[in-house]
C-alpha cells in the first residue's frame, strides 16, 4: 500500500506529543482521554503510542511520542512506526510537525510488506494525506522504493539474471526508454570480457541491459548498479552463514532502477542512462579461476586474486561503456564490500568522489531527505595496495583486508575518465531487523537522497 486513502470526516485524529507538547495535547483531547492515557501509562517518549477510546467504544484518537524539534538524533520518518502499530482504520495528522511530509512518507514506507510467499497481511491502517504536503510526490518515492525492495527480496530462484533483465526492459519500456540488451558469447564480440568471466559458470547467461531516456540535449545522467543476483563466491566459495543474504547482491542494480523510475515519473530535464551489468557468481567448470588475468574493455589487464570480489569486475566493464559517453554526472551502486559495513554498519553507506562540491550537495540532500550517507576517502595513497603482479590491477589486491572499502573504489575508479564527476555508493540494501519505516529484510539506500538532488539539479523542463 502506496497511497493515502480519501480525505474522510471521521478519519481518525493522531496527535504527536512531545514532551513539552503534552499539556496542549491533553487540552485538545479533553480531560478524560488525558487521564486515560495517563492511566494507561503513557508518556510523550519517541515511539510510544496509545490509543483513546470514545463513549462509542470506537478508537477516538491515538497520541504518539516524539522527540522534540531540535533534539540530536530526532527521527523525522518514526512515524513508519504507526503503519505497524495502529489497528485497521483511516487515519490523520491532527497537529502534524513541522516535516510533515516525512512523517507521511515514513507511514507509507512502514506499509511495507514483501508478502509474494505469504497469505494476505490482515487490514492495515490507511492515511489521509496532511495539508500542505506534495501527496504525489510522496507517493511516487514510496511506490518506487517498493518496487526496489521486491526486488531485493525476491528469492534468486524467482529472480535470476532472465527474470531481472525483464523487470528492468518493463520499467524501460514502460517509460518510452530505449532499451539494449548484450547477452552471453555476445559478450565477448561486444567487449565486455569482465561481465562474461564473472557469469560464464551460470545455468542463465550474463548480460549487460542498457538503457537511455530524456531528450537528447539534455545533462548527460548515467547510473550503473551492480546486477549479481545470486553471489556464492565462485571457486573462492563463500561459507553457509556468507552465503545466506546473497540474493541481495543484485541491491545496486535495484537502487539504480529506484532512482530511475523516481527521475523519470517526475519528468527531470536529464538524458538518463542506465547500466546494469547482471550475472550470477556460479560455480562450474567454466567458471573463472584465482589466478586467472583478464583484459578488460578499458583495456587494463585484471588480475583475479579471489573470485569472490566479482562484484567490482561487472561494474568496471559497465563503468567503462558508462564513461566512453563522457556524462555530466556518474553514479554506481553496489553492494561491493564487508568492509563498509565494518567501518559504518549496515545503515550508513559510504560513498566516494573527487568532487567536493558534489559530496557536499549530496551530504545536504541526505540530510533533507533523511537518507543517511557518508562520505569516505579515495585516499591515493592505497592505489598501490590493487597493483598486480602480473597485470595491471588486482581485484582483491595486497592490504591483508585493511581498507577494503576504499580499495574496492580506488579499484572502480581506475576505469572512470571522461566523465565531468562520479561518484560510488557501497550499499548494504538490508534492514538487519526493522525499522520504523520498513520491516527486516530488503532495502533501497542513497536513492531517495539522489533524487532530492537530481530534482534540485535538473527539475521538470
Amino acid at each position: 500500500m502506496t497511497r493515502f486513502a480519501a480525505p474522510t470526516a471521521d478519519a481518525i485524529p493522531i496527535w504527536f506529543v512531545a514532551a513539552g507538547d503534552w499539556e496542549a495535547v491533553k487540552v485538545s483531547i479533553g480531560a478524560a482521554a488525558a487521564a486515560f492515557a495517563e492511566r494507561c501509562g503513557f508518556k510523550p517518549k519517541a515511539g510510544r503510542l496509545q490509543l483513546v477510546s470514545g463513549a462509542d467504544g470506537q478508537i477516538a484518537a491515538a497520541l504518539f511520542g516524539v522527540d522534540e524539534a531540535d533534539a540530536p538524533g530526532r527521527d523525522p520518518l518514526l512515524a513508519g512506526k504507526l503503519a505497524t502499530g495502529l489497528p485497521a482504520g483511516v487515519y490523520r495528522f491532527a497537529n502534524p510537525p513541522a516535516d510533515g511530509g516525512l512523517a507521511a512518507l515514513g507511514f507509507l514506507l512502514g506499509l511495507y510488506r514483501y508478502d509474494r510467499f505469504k497469505a494476505a497481511a490482515a487490514d492495515r491502517p490507511a492515511l489521509v494525506a496532511p495539508e500542505g504536503v506534495d501527496a504525489a510526490r510522496i507517493e511516487r518515492t514510496a511506490a518506487a522504493v517498493a518496487f526496489g525492495r521486491d526486488l531485493v527480496n525476491a528469492p534468486a530462484n524467482l529472480l535470476g539474471p532472465d527474470a531481472l533483465e525483464a523487470a528492468v526492459v518493463t520499467l524501460a519500456e514502460d517509460f518510452g526508454a530505449r532499451v539494449t540488451v548484450t547477452r552471453g558469447e555476445d559478450l565477448l564480440e561486444s567487449n565486455f570480457p569482465l561481465v562474461h568471466a564473472v557469469g560464464r559458470a551460470a545455468a542463465e547467461p550474463a548480460r549487460i541491459v542498457d538503457f537511455v531516456w530524456g531528450r537528447a540535449d539534455a545533462p548527460k545522467v548515467t547510473l550503473v548498479g551492480k546486477g549479481v543476483t545470486f553471489d556464492s563466491g565462485g571457486l573462492d566459495i563463500k561459507p553457509a552463514s556468507g552465503m545466506e543474504l546473497m540474493k541481495k547482491d543484485m541491491g545496486g542494480a535495484a537502487t539504480a532502477l529506484t532512482l530511475a523510475r523516481l527521475v523519470m515519473e517526475q519528468k527531470l530535464d536529464v538524458r538518463l542512462r542506465v547500466v546494469l551489468p547482471i550475472v550470477e557468481n556460479a560455480i562450474a567448470g567454466a567458471a573463472m579461476r584465482p589466478g586467472d588475468v583478464i583484459v578488460s574493455r578499458k583495456g587494463l589487464a585484471v588480475e583475479i586474486g579471489n573470485t569472490d570480489a566479482e562484484g567490482r569486475l561487472i561494474l568496471a566493464d559497465a563503468l567503462a561503456l558508462a564513461d566512453e559517453d563522457a556524462p555530466d554526472l556518474m553514479i554506481d551502486f553496489a553492494t561491493l564490500t564487508g568492509a563498509a559495513r565494518v567501518a559504518l554498519g549496515p545503515d550508513l553507506p559510504p560513498f566516494y568522489t573527487d568532487d567536493d562540491g558534489l559530496a557536499a550537495s549530496i551530504a545536504e540532500a541526505a540530510a533533507r531527505a533523511r537518507d543517511p550517507l557518508w562520505r569516505m576517502p579515495l585516499w591515493r595513497a592505497y592505489d598501490a595496495m590493487i597493483d598486480g603482479t602480473i597485470g595491471d590491477v588486482s581485484n582483491s589486491g595486497t592490504g591483508a583486508g585493511m581498507a577494503g572499502s576504499i580499495t574496492a573504489a580506488l579499484f572502480l575508479r581506475r576505469f572512470v575518465e571522461k566523465a565531468k564527476a562520479w561518484v560510488h555508493f557501497d550499499i548494504y540494501a538490508w534492514n538487519p531487523k526493522p525499522r520504523a519505516h520498513g520491516p527486516a529484510g530488503g532495502e533501497i539506500q542513497a536513492a531517495r537522497a539522489l533524487f532530492d538532488l537530481l530534482s534540485e539539479r535538473y527539475p521538470k523542463r
